[in-house]
């Protein structure tokens, strides 16, 4: 190899740095010149020769510039590297045990980050260097600022060979990073059942707990890691240890869908009835996350009376996340579809919720809702009607199932009084969805209902209204219910006086014309008047309302009152012929 001298080193690498400041000039359009410019020529000037001829491999430069009594072999770059750490990162083992005869002291030194010179060629999988550093007395248990150790370093990577080096030379098998995690951790993370033996017969312990009291176990439960887990099952580790929440490698199967891990783990003994520190049992995690196989499982050798006495069922948390399939599951397994939720938790929610069903209406989740239907659940357990519930979700598809399966089309909100149907308020703007309603049955008439009639109705100011939130009624704290039960009802709004709030006044004309399809001749207040009044548009409904109601409008009206809800519901059914039935059903 020709010979350089430190000064053709330098002249070379400034050259080049100019070279290629030059290009990247040209390529950016950067014609900034001064303190601003960061180009390859600067940085050049930067570079310690030592480390150049590091990088390049060059033996015989290292030797000369080590001689040389003017170089210091520690001094650092802006990171804290010295020339050790670049022979260890760049895999140059020659140079590495240049530096190391010329200063054997400097084998542990760190960098900014605080890594050895060991951890850098463990890192880059350098296993020459890793031997060199460990003969020159390395220390393996040195760790970085984020606990990272050569052997963990070893283990994330699988490199066998590195890991059974370092231990030979009297690592710490378990040692923790930063998050408590030992080396055994991360080998089953990655399951790597071969790094598993290893640690384990260099004396690494089966069931160590991190920080949160999470073992090895429960990792390869977690991460669905068989070969890891049968394992580390084999050598004996606790099927049933916690973690400081209380969770098991079953609850983390059984959260993460590992169908064969929890077959697994039932067949070792695991326990099924270990709850959380917050009530929760395997059963309760699957059926959340939708695992219907898993649920299964576990159905069968879960306690019906722990069941019993959690605050919540497992069907409620299906019907919570729409887990359907989970839900008919359960439901197949003998579980109450009309369980309620226990006093404690139910105050806890502002409408004071109670049952499945009112959960997955809640949560727009309509599938489940028809399989709770269907399994039998009732409407009238919740202090809220689920219906309420399913019109301020404005889901048609769901308020057609409530209304199919007999749900009260009328009812009220307890927190706000109202002479008017109070589905009515929550419908808002959504003309489909009143339509919905009132083909249903809902009380029409009772909208053009006031008390003040034809005279002038009073000032915002002078009556005791309430003023409308911004959904266009009162809903406090997102609730039905007062949040104070024992408080005197305020006044009863009328619909008039709920119509003209500034929320809902701008869609007065759409509402009051539907609302006139489903009554008969009736006669508008003042406050309604002076609505369609302010907008020229609306004058055609006003005059709907003058003029008299064509008699087969008013027949209509007459068979649907004789009829009832129940039919009404059912009226595509009747054996009526088809234009009969489109006539009374509103269609025509």
């Amino acid at each position: 190899m020709t010979k350089f001298s430190y000064s053709d080193y330098l002249s070379q690498f400034r050259n080049a740095g100019r070279k290629c400041n030059n290009v990247l000039s040209r390529l950016r359009g950067d014609r900034r010149r001064g303190d601003n410019q960061s180009d390859g020529a600067s940085e050049a000037e930067d570079v310690d020769p030592m480390v150049f001829a590091i990088r390049r491999g060059d033996v015989e430069a290292v030797n000369d510039l080590v001689t040389s009594s003017s170089h210091s072999l520690l001094k650092e770059n802006k990171d804290g590297w010295i020339p050790l750490h670049d022979a260890a990162y760049c895999g140059q083992t020659e140079c590495l045990k240049t530096l190391l005869k010329a200063h054997p002291g400097s084998v542990d030194k760190r960098t900014l980050q605080e890594q050895t010179a060991l951890l850098l060629a463990v890192s880059c999988e350098h296993l020459a260097c890793v031997r060199c550093l460990l003969e020159a007395g390395a220390d393996p248990d040195i760790s970085s600022n984020n606990k990272e150790t050569p052997l963990y370093k070893a283990c994330e990577l699988q490199n066998e060979d590195m890991v059974s080096l370092i231990l030979s030379c009297g690592a710490t098998v378990n040692q923790r990073c930063g998050q408590g995690w030992t080396a055994l951790h991360e080998a089953v993370s990655r399951n790597n059942t071969d790094i598993c033996e290893i640690l384990i017969r260099a004396g690494a312990t089966i069931n160590p707990p991190n920080t949160y009291s999470i073992t090895p176990l429960i990792v390869a439960a977690q991460r669905g890691q068989m070969r890891a887990l049968c394992y580390l099952v084999g050598k004996g580790a606790d099927v049933n240890m916690q973690t400081c929440d209380g969770v098991t490698a079953l609850h983390e199967a059984s959260k993460n869908g590992h169908r064969e891990i929890v077959a697994l783990l039932l067949s070792k003994n695991a326990d099924a009835n270990k709850p959380t520190t917050s009530g929760m049992l395997p059963l309760h995690i699957a059926a959340q996350c939708g695992h219907h196989e898993i649920v299964s499982l576990l159905v069968s050798v879960t306690s019906r009376a722990r069941l019993r006495h959690s605050w919540i069922s497992p069907l409620h948390l299906a019907a919570e996340h729409n887990r359907h399939t989970v839900a008919a599951v359960l439901l197949k397994t003998g579980a109450d579809v009309n369980a309620t939720l226990a006093h404690s938790h139910s105050i806890q929610y502002a409408d004071r919720r109670a049952t499945a069903l009112y959960f997955a209406i809640a949560n727009g989740s309509t599938k489940t809702a028809e399989v709770l239907l269907n399994a039998g659940a009732s409407l009238s357990l919740d202090p809220v009607s689920p219906l309420l519930m399913a019109v301020r979700q404005g889901c048609i598809s769901t308020v057609s199932l409530l209304l199919d399966r007999g749900a009260d089309v009328n009812a009220r909100i307890p927190s706000y009084a109202t002479t008017f149907p109070a589905l009515v308020a929550l419908c808002m703007n959504n003309l489909p969805l009143l339509k919905c309603l009132l083909d249903n049955g809902c009380d029409a008439l009772s909208c053009f209902t006031c008390a003040y009639g034809s005279a002038p109705h009073p000032a915002a100011g002078e009556s005791s209204v309430r003023t409308a939130g911004s959904n266009g009624y009162v809903w406090q704290s997102d609730s039905m219910l007062p949040l104070n039960c024992t408080e005197p009802p305020e006044r009863t709004t009328q619909f008039c006086e709920w119509i003209s709030t500034p929320v809902m006044c701008k869609w007065a004309g759409p509402i009051i014309d539907l609302l006139l399809e489903h009554v008969g001749q009736v006669q508008l207040c003042n406050k309604l008047i002076e609505l369609l009044d302010s907008r020229e548009e609306w004058s055609t409904v006003k005059m709907k309302s003058l003029s008299p109601r064509p008699l087969l409008h008013l027949c209509r009206l007459r068979i649907r009152s004789q009829m009832g809800r129940h039919r009404l519901r059912s009226i595509t059914c009747l054996p009526l012929p088809n234009r009969l039935i489109r006539y009374l059903s509103l269609a025509e």
